[in-house]
């Protein structure tokens, strides 16, 4: 049996071990920290390659502001003050273009009227004196309120200005230097994030739209063949994945709307002008989001434990798949005139088509044809699919005019006409020393032509001479 002595000497010994495993694990899990650092790096780098450089312009805007304080004749110039520039650089930067802009020009507004109000108040407290001064200073602090951006910067600035001038008397300079500091760091800001890289966020806007539309649009195609449980020409299963786009259109709405208020801050920019009707975008996205909720209780039907039998199904399935195809077609029609920025009409024939089923349907439902059916929990089911597919139309013609409407404020490019050879002229070269072309119009050649009492060779040719 070992002594107490002998047992004192071994626990320092284990410690001393595992201290020296501790030390020698330490370089292995540093480079494991390093390499999932490198990782996520990446990862961000493939996912949105733009936040990359939203870090270096960031890192670009702290090293120029930065010089006021390492270069002698522009820190003489504003002394501690300086750092106000660098603080309004971290505070203005942001990721999109437009929030920079707001940001900076609320930066700016608030700071040059909370200066000026201070100095008033402070000229005003002074005349209070020295007891009535303090008193006044902490009522003009306290009945300051928060409500924005604009306004916070606001108290702030009043705040440390009106504070700050109890214990000095150049509170007028002091006042002047801040916000000389604060509009070099705010335009240092907007310079570097408009010129080098910019992100706008209408253009995520728009694209966020767009992505809307073709999600319905997705949904809307392939629901007709999921609940009539019709395969695909292959025999292959299709991917499911389609029928849950949908959801993220229903939540999009905070976003959309803070997306459009910071989009107006944003000078014009590539197919966007400086007035762009964001507000129209909105107004889509409603829309969108109203015709959403439809086919959120679409997919509710396909994953019901309550279903109408096949043959009840059958009744209404040629109609109900073609309002179904045709409502995704032209949605994601719709869909690709954002993407393009384009002014189409192939949205309307496709609504059309589905207006047409959607009158055919409609007459099925007015016939009866459940009216023999004894079980009415059988019918339900494909009623109710057949009365939210009818609303889907009604949804689709309205999207597709508040498109409509928008590419005429926004002034979509037309597409260029196709031309097909059938279309061109025949042109028929003739070697000669005059160099003649005889261009030959079809039309002319026509049988009607030639019951005018016009001859089909006075009308089919006519010489150019070249």
């Amino acid at each position: 049996m070992a002594s107490p002595q002998e047992e004192d000497t071994r626990v320092p010994s284990s410690s001393t071990c595992g201290f020296f495993k501790f030390i020698k694990a330490l370089p292995g899990k540093f480079w494991r920290t390093v390499a999932d650092f490198a990782r996520k790096l990446k990862k961000l780098g493939q996912d949105d390659p733009r936040r990359i450089f939203h870090s270096l312009k960031v890192a670009l805007a702290i090293t120029l502001v930065s010089l006021f304080y390492y270069f002698e004749p522009l820190y003489d110039g504003f002394g501690e003050e300086a750092i106000w520039a660098v603080i309004s650089v971290v505070v203005v930067f942001e990721f999109y273009v437009g929030t920079t802009i707001g940001r900076g020009l609320n930066r700016m507004l608030a700071t040059l009227v909370a200066g000026g109000l201070s100095v008033g108040a402070n000229r005003l407290a002074t005349l209070s004196g020295e007891k009535g001064e303090p008193i006044l200073i902490a009522i003009f602090v306290f009945i300051m309120a928060r409500y924005d951006y604009g306004l916070l910067i606001f108290i702030l600035t009043f705040s440390m200005v009106s504070i700050s001038s109890y214990r000095g008397d150049q509170v007028t300079r002091m006042a002047i230097e801040r916000l000389t500091t604060i509009i070099i760091g705010s335009f240092t800001s907007l310079v570097i994030c408009i010129c080098i890289f910019p992100v706008w966020i209408g253009v995520d806007l728009h694209k966020l739209v767009a992505a809307h539309l073709e999600k319905l649009g997705n949904f809307l195609e392939g629901f007709g063949d999921e609940y009539f449980h019709l395969v695909s020409e292959d025999g292959n299963s299709r991917d499911q994945s389609f029928l849950q786009g949908y959801k993220s259109v229903l939540t999009s709405k905070s976003s959309e709307e803070t997306m459009a208020n910071l989009a107006r801050w944003e000078p014009g920019h590539g197919g966007f002008r400086f007035r762009h009707p964001w507000k129209q975008y909105l107004k889509v996205a409603a829309l969108a989001r109203e015709c959403a909720y439809k086919t959120q209780a679409l997919h509710s039907y396909l994953t019901s434990p309550i279903q109408s039998p096949l043959e009840e199904k059958c009744k209404i399935q040629e109609s109900s798949r073609i309002i179904s195809s045709e409502c995704g077609k032209a949605m994601k029609e719709l869909s690709s005139t954002f993407k393009k920025i384009t002014i189409s009409s192939m949205a309307d024939l496709h609504i059309s088509k589905a207006k047409a089923a959607a009158e055919n349907l409609r007459t099925i439902l007015q016939s009866g044809i459940w009216k023999d059916t004894e079980d009415l929990l059988e019918i339900i089911p494909a009623a109710a699919v057949a009365s939210l597919l009818l609303d889907v139309v009604i949804f689709t013609e309205s999207v597709s005019e508040a498109v409509h409407k928008l590419a005429s404020l926004a002034h979509f490019k037309s597409p260029n006409p196709r031309i097909t050879p059938e279309d061109q002229p025949q042109l028929t070269n003739i070697d000669g020393p005059d160099n003649h072309v005889i261009i030959i119009d079809d039309e002319s050649m026509s049988p009607s032509s030639n019951n005018n009492g016009i001859s089909s060779t006075e009308t089919s040719s006519r010489v150019q001479g070249v």
